[in-house]
C-alpha cells in the first residue's frame, strides 16, 4: 500500500470518517479527542484539543489534506488558521445523515484513485443507507407517542433542536425529540421547558463527560417538576456513550441501531441486530450497566 498521501484530522468525527472509507493508516495526527477507534489511534501524534490546534504542528506533518471541522462553535479560529498555512483543508460541518454521506464523498474525491478505489465509496454508503433504511421502513409502520429528552448538559440544560442529527435520529427510530419543532441546532433551558415537554424517556450524553463519571445522583435529585415527568416517574433514564450521538458521522448509525433496540427490543431482535449494550455501554439511573458492559 502506497504510503505518501498524508492525511490529519482535527475532530473524532472527521477520524472516523477517515476509518470508515478505510483510509485509517493514511493519518498522520489527529486531535487530542479523537477516541475511535482507540487501538488504531494510539501512536498517531496529538495536535491539542478542537478549539486550540497547534497549527504549528500540523505543519510540521507536511499533510496532503487537513480535515477540519465547524460542528463546536469556536472552530472557525482553527479553520482559519489551516487556511493561512496554505495546506489543502476540508471543512466538515453536516448536521444530519445526508450532510454525512455527503462528507464522505467529498473527501473520497480528495484521495487520490490510487489509494481509495470508487467502489470501495459506494459500497460503504450503500451499507450505511441499508440499515438506515431497514429501520425507517418499519418506524414508518409503526409509529410510537414516545417523547425523548436528549440531554447534551445539565446547567443550564443545552439540547438538540429541529436542525441537529439527534431530531432526525430520534424520528427514524418511531419517537419524538420533545424540541424537534425549535428551530436551530439546540435550545438553552432552566428545565421548565423540559418538564413542560413531559418526555417519556431522557437520554443523558454529557459532552466531554464520561459516562461513568456522570453524577446519577444530581439527575435524580432534581426539583419536583421534573420528577412528575413520566421519565422520571417510571425510571427511563439512560446515560448513553456520547460517540454514538454527538458526532456527525457514520457512527450515528450505530447509534440508531441502538435506540431503536431501546424503544423497539422485538424489532431489534427480530432484525437480527446487536444487543444495544454491544454498540456502546449503557448506563441507567439505577447506576447499573447494561448487559454488565462497562467503559
Amino acid at each position: 500500500m502506497a504510503k505518501d498521501f498524508r492525511i490529519v484530522s482535527l475532530c473524532p468525527s472527521n477520524t472516523e470518517l477517515v476509518f470508515a472509507l478505510g483510509l485509517g493508516d493514511y493519518l498522520v495526527g489527529v486531535d487530542n479527542y479523537s477516541d475511535y477507534p482507540a487501538d488504531k489511534l494510539q501512536h498517531l501524534p496529538r495536535l491539542g484539543p478542537d478549539l486550540h490546534i497547534d497549527i504549528h504542528l500540523v505543519e510540521q506533518l507536511a499533510p496532503d489534506l487537513v480535515l477540519s471541522s465547524l460542528s463546536v462553535p469556536g472552530m472557525e479560529r482553527v479553520v482559519d488558521g489551516i487556511q493561512s498555512t496554505g495546506l489543502r483543508q476540508i471543512v466538515c460541518n453536516a448536521h444530519n445523515l445526508s450532510g454525512v454521506y455527503e462528507e464522505l464523498e467529498v473527501i473520497a474525491d480528495a484521495i487520490p484513485r490510487a489509494i481509495l478505489d470508487r467502489a470501495v465509496v459506494q459500497r460503504v454508503l450503500q451499507g450505511l443507507k441499508a440499515r438506515v433504511s431497514r429501520i425507517q421502513e418499519w418506524t414508518q409502520v409503526h409509529p410510537t407517542a414516545l417523547r425523548i429528552y436528549w440531554e447534551w448538559w445539565a446547567k443550564p440544560v443545552f439540547s438538540p433542536a429541529k436542525e441537529n442529527w439527534l431530531t432526525e435520529i430520534t424520528h427514524l427510530a418511531g419517537a419524538e425529540n420533545i424540541f424537534a419543532t425549535e428551530p436551530g441546532q439546540q435550545v438553552q433551558d432552566d428545565g421548565t421547558r423540559v418538564c413542560e415537554g413531559q418526555p417519556d424517556m431522557m437520554f443523558a450524553v454529557w459532552t466531554g463527560i464520561a459516562q461513568d463519571k456522570v453524577p446519577l445522583a444530581k439527575i435524580i435529585n432534581r426539583a419536583d417538576s421534573w420528577r412528575r415527568t413520566p421519565a422520571f416517574q417510571n425510571r427511563q433514564i439512560y446515560v448513553l456513550s456520547e460517540g454514538l450521538y454527538c458526532r456527525p458521522g457514520p457512527r450515528l448509525v450505530d447509534g440508531l441501531e441502538q435506540l431503536v433496540g431501546l424503544l423497539h427490543p422485538r424489532f431489534a431482535e427480530e432484525q437480527q441486530l446487536q444487543p444495544p449494550y454491544k454498540y456502546a455501554p449503557i448506563r441507567h439511573i439505577s447506576g447499573e450497566w447494561v448487559g454488565g458492559r462497562q467503559p
